[in-house]
């Protein structure tokens, strides 16, 4: 119901805005502008979401298939499987879920989105298997969703690559700022999951959390140590590195293990082929009325609205031009991309909110779009909590993002 509820609000604000608009200005120009971005985001959802993203889809999990039969999969969940069942405690001990939801995870810190969002997609239906009510999103799918949304990213490949194209004399200057702030959010976000779900925190699920912070200390110390073209260098390296080491890995365990690779990566791409027609009607839906809430500048008065609200408080307002992203992340990756570029190209890179921008790209996620995206690919309908608990992922995101950004840039 919830979702239903969102959906329909960004087409009748959309509308109401853009009525508002009309009447005091006199130009029906408004509605041209959002009639011809309902069928341009129809068009491109497609064209520039779902065909992109069949690909990946293809490969990644006819590359899965592999690693599933050559048993690596399963030695992940083995791995992983206290602190996994600690979150997941529907989850059976080295059930196939837990090697996807690492798989994801690990893709994802490594900023490899191509990659994650496959994993993710077979992570979903793994837990959907162990779903008891299968229209209905379980305490496990909500979890690994508001996780997932919480953006842990420790290498932000992309915003690195942006800055430097856009002139940044200093564009790996947000690796450490990155890492802390998408960590902090993570773990903040399982706090709250806990809370909701009632799970209790113990030496083993404290230790995971340690582990992770302990994991990310390690990081930032290397990076610490290294120049500043050394850091460049080393962050347009390690991901990619990772991601070949990670293909070769697998086809290396296939032969090992005697798995006809290729036969067994076949099955898995027609897997991936099947999934990307299945939510295609999703990523359409969604886009639209999205595109729609953007258009209509329904954002933008949020923005200014909470800028005036913040001002009233007395609070420094030095971050809220920065804001677009963070409003624009919870619905729209290419349009929050596409505000961090436009902030980046008005500030500069290397200002403090052009620094901002960076980070809150890269300390949340789309959580609209995956709500929708993810149970829509196994039927769910009744989403539950998930929506405001994946806002709520976001909000710290946000939050951590402005508090280490101030920290690191604000002089």
């Amino acid at each position: 119901m919830a979702l239903n509820i969102v959906w329909f609000a960004f087409f009748a604000i959309a509308l109401a805005v853009a009525c508002v608009k009309c009447a005091i200005t006199g130009d029906p120009h408004i509605f041209q502008t959002l009639g011809e971005g309902v069928f341009d985001a129809a068009k491109t959802s497609i064209t520039d979401v779902a065909f992109p993203l069949a690909g990946a889809m293809i490969f990644f999990l006819g590359l899965l298939k592999i690693g599933e039969q050559a048993g690596i999969v399963n030695r992940l969940s083995k791995l992983l499987g206290p602190f996994f069942k600690r979150l997941f405690p529907e989850v059976p001990k080295d059930h196939p879920a837990t090697g996807h939801m690492v798989m994801n995870f690990s893709a994802n810190m490594l900023g490899l989105d191509n990659a994650a969002t496959p994993f993710a997609l077979k992570a979903m239906d793994s837990l959907q298997t162990l779903n008891p009510d299968k229209e209905t999103a379980s305490n496990a799918q909500i979890m690994f969703l508001v996780l997932h949304t919480s953006g842990l990213t420790l290498i932000p490949l992309t915003a690195m690559a942006f800055r430097a194209s856009m002139g940044s004399v200093a564009p790996a200057a947000i690796f450490v700022p990155c890492a802390l702030a998408t960590v902090s959010s993570t773990i903040m976000s399982i706090l709250v999951m806990t809370v909701v779900q009632k799970i209790r925190i113990d030496w083993v699920l404290a230790g995971g959390l340690a582990a992770m912070a302990g994991l990310v200390a390690g990081l930032l110390l290397l990076v610490d140590s290294l120049s500043e073209a050394q850091r460049n260098t080393f962050s347009q390296t390690a991901g990619n590195l990772l991601l070949l080491i990670l293909i070769v890995g697998f086809l290396t365990a296939g032969l090992i293990k005697k798995v006809k690779i290729f036969d067994a990566f076949i099955d898995g791409a027609k897997e991936g082929w099947a999934v990307v027609v299945r939510i295609m009607p999703y990523l359409v839906g969604m886009l639209v009325g999205i595109r729609l809430f953007r258009d209509s500048g329904a954002l933008d008065y949020v923005t200014q609205g909470l800028g005036w609200a913040i001002g009233r408080l007395g609070v420094n307002t030095d971050f809220v031009p920065a804001l677009p992203v963070a409003l624009m992340r919870p619905f729209s990756g290419s349009g929050s991309r596409g505000m961090m570029l436009d902030i980046m190209k008005r500030y500069t890179p290397d200002s403090f909110v052009g620094s901002l921008a960076s980070i809150m790209q890269n300390s949340a996620e789309t959580t609209f779009l995956i709500i929708a995206l993810y149970f829509g690919s196994v039927g769910i309908k009744k989403v539950r909590y998930a929506i405001w608990t994946g806002l709520v992922a976001d909000f710290l995101g946000v939050v951590c993002a402005i508090v280490i950004a101030y920290i690191f840039f604000h002089h």
